[in-house]
């Protein structure tokens, strides 16, 4: 399984495997290294985007925006 994220420096999109998940990778465009929320912070983020009805972003501590 594929995940997308953004980087929170730069916020170019960037595509992870799902084993990325619960560890620090680096931007790809300017190195930053941030971390990727584990899996069940993200199920819990996708419940919040299918609860919404529309298309949000969820950042890395769980803020809503869209």
């Amino acid at each position: 399984m594929r995940m997308l994220t953004k980087c929170p420096d730069c916020r170019i999109g960037i595509e992870l495997s799902i084993a990325d998940a619960d560890r620090r990778k680096h931007c790809p465009r300017c190195g930053k290294l941030f971390s990727v929320p584990d899996t069940e912070s993200l199920g819990k983020a996708l419940d919040r985007v299918r609860a919404a009805g529309c298309d949000v972003y969820v950042d890395q501590q769980g803020n809503l925006y869209g």
